[in-house]
């Protein structure tokens, strides 16, 4: 992977800089939150060589890379350095209203703020984690004892992140809201400082009393300071002259944060902990299989639509008031049962891409990293992500009914096992393993690996008797060509074909060959197929007159595609909306040096619509 290049090539196909508002990454992932989504290149971006696909979840822009993201992250930010400076929504171009507040925008940006804040050192802390389970585990395997120098030291090495875990998100949240990074650590290392970790000392702040509390380990208080930061802190930069703002500034957010969060933010985020912890509590012991059914079969679920990071502050929550997590472990089953799909897809694919690329997703899957195997294999063919959403249910409800805990909260993985060392562990290992098992039998059998119709497999080109298959050059509805409102097209005399009204906005070559014409117009291509079949794309009807609005050539006269390249781009809402039929057509245009054999699919996506054989002589 060259990662300059591909970071290059992405941040054209955004929109360019101008269009980005933030820029970060996650294990696999590059994230955006960009100003006019409408203006980055979706399918382009999608078509790129080292990118796996291209998700808009959350409020998100998210292009899938795999465990090389951080390489073209680093890119990205050598390229525009403003990028790597977090999040920020106050770049916001002043022609562009702000959108009307609603509980879906509201819940995006929460995820966008919660991800933005925890993705930044998960690697750490699920590192962090796995080194506090295995201490656990040394110790009840007596190969260790608590109070040895050696387990102190990697004790201290473990607990570290979590116990100063309100100064590390401190950091990462005011990143993300673009206030003063330092000051917000300030105000967290105040909350952890060894005189308010003692519960037994009565305090008062002018003669207010102070609720005792203990913050360290804790989630919710830091990342409502910074929220009130993000308030403040624009109110004192307007109050103070610059020659004194960068000093009285966090003067008075100090002065004002600390009592403000040990007075109101603390007893507030107190008892919404309590709240959360109380109604997991209730929901986990009153239906645990449910629970752990639901849970494990629709993480996946969560993570394609980025809201998965809405239970982190939940599952760290249950950590600080329970010192444990019952839905941690519940993850591992979804986890593992994508690897499991993906072993069923290894051994029954036919297609040595596929067969390869299934194999390495195997392992990456089992160590955590699920989304290669998610958007790369087991969504693309969409049968294996149903096989692997029922193992990672029914394992889910297994390790649910254990009643095991995790001890940590970090990356769910084959690693994160010792972390669930407690009453329960024997059979939540048997729902790892039905998980694993089930979604990979499952797959094997049920999932259509190797299916003709399936939208990601190889396409077929020429058969061995000479048979030549068109795929659909664009998704939509089919319609035979009678029913297309031009007389030329639909008397057939240009050649036999089929018509359809499209719901994407790129059009794909259905053949291997060689582009034979180039409209510099962008409404039409032709194609002269390996086996000699001709075919013209022609994009709606007398949109030649809209002298290449709307359209954009992605190939060149003379240039070898294969079936599925990209050929044209086009705004088929636009071109509708500017008073002109976008029906696409593909004609045939040799129609009499063939017989004709039409699919009766009314709905066109990759599959094979059109089937010639050339005539007998």
């Amino acid at each position: 992977m060259d990662a300059n290049k591909l970071a290059k090539q992405i941040l054209d196909l955004v929109g360019g800089d101008g269009n980005i508002n933030a820029a970060w990454h996650c294990a696999t992932r590059l994230r955006f939150t960009l100003k006019d989504v409408n203006k980055a290149k979706t399918e382009e971006i999608d078509n790129l060589d080292d990118v796996i696909t291209v998700v808009q979840a959350g409020g998100q822009y998210q292009v899938v890379i795999g465990n090389d993201v951080g390489k073209v992250y680093d890119a990205l930010v050598a390229i525009d350095s403003r990028l790597g400076e977090g999040q920020d929504d106050s770049t916001a171009t002043a022609d562009q209203p702000k959108s009307k507040w609603s509980i879906k925008g509201a819940f995006n940006g929460f995820v966008t703020f919660i991800s933005g804040a925890f993705t930044p050192f998960l690697g750490a802390m699920a590192g962090a984690g796995i080194l506090k389970g295995l201490l656990a585990l040394f110790v009840a395997l007596h190969w260790m004892t608590p109070k040895s120098g050696t387990y102190l030291i990697w004790y201290a090495a473990a607990d570290g992140i979590f116990y100063f875990l309100p100064v590390v998100l401190a950091f990462t949240a005011a990143k993300q809201l673009k206030v003063n990074q330092f000051v917000s650590v300030a105000i967290a290392m105040a909350l952890v400082y060894p005189t308010f970790s003692n519960t037994h000392l009565h305090l008062n702040f002018l003669s207010i009393p102070v609720q005792s509390a203990t913050y360290t380990t804790t989630v919710i208080p830091i990342l409502l300071v910074v929220v009130v930061q993000k308030f403040l802190e624009p109110l004192f930069d307007k109050f103070w002259h610059e020659s004194v703002r960068n000093i009285l500034t966090p003067l008075c957010l100090l002065m004002i944060l600390v009592p403000l969060t040990l007075l109101i933010v603390g007893p507030i985020s107190n008892a919404i902990s309590a709240f959360l912890a109380g109604v997991v509590t209730i929901l986990y012991k009153a239906v645990p299989a449910l629970s752990g059914l639901v849970l494990g079969g629709l993480w996946e679920v969560f993570v394609i639509f980025g809201v998965h990071w809405a239970f982190a502050p939940v599952m760290m929550n249950n950590l600080q008031q329970f010192g444990y997590d019952p839905l941690m472990p519940i993850l591992l089953p979804a986890v593992l049962s994508q690897a499991g799909a993906a072993l069923g897809v290894f051994l029954k694919a036919k297609d040595d891409k596929m067969k390869g690329l299934a194999g390495s997703n195997v392992i990456t899957a089992i160590f955590g990293i699920t989304e290669p195997t998610v958007y790369g294999i087991t969504l693309k063919l969409k049968k294996p992500f149903y096989c692997a959403v029922i193992g990672g249910g029914i394992g889910g409800a297994i390790v649910a009914f254990s009643g095991v805990h995790a001890n940590v909260v970090g990356l769910a993985s084959i690693l994160s096992i010792p972390t669930f060392i407690s009453k329960g562990l024997p059979l939540s290992l048997v729902g790892d393993a039905v998980a694993f098992i089930l979604a990979a039998v499952l797959t094997y059998f049920f999932g259509g690996v190797n299916n003709k119709s399936t939208k990601d497999a190889a396409p077929k080109a020429a058969t061995n008797d000479g048979e030549t298959a068109l795929m659909a050059p664009v998704k939509g509805i089919v319609l035979p060509l009678s029913d297309v409102n031009d007389q030329v097209f639909a008397s057939e005399a240009m050649g036999k074909g089929i018509a359809i009204v499209p719901e994407d906005n790129v059009v794909t070559s259905p053949i291997s060959g060689t582009i034979s014409v180039a409209y510099p117009t962008g409404h039409a291509v032709g194609i002269t197929g390996d086996d000699g079949v001709e075919v013209l794309l022609h994009l709606g009807i007398d949109t030649v007159n809209l002298n290449g609005e709307h359209f954009k050539m992605l190939v060149e006269k003379g240039q070898q595609v294969a079936a599925s390249t990209p050929l044209i781009e086009f705004d088929y809402k636009a071109i509708k909306d500017s008073g002109y039929d976008n029906t696409v057509m593909m004609i045939i245009t040799n129609s009499k040096d063939y017989d004709f054999h039409f699919s009766e699919d009314t709905q066109a996506d990759n599959n094979d619509l059109i089937d010639v054989t050339p005539k007998a002589e």
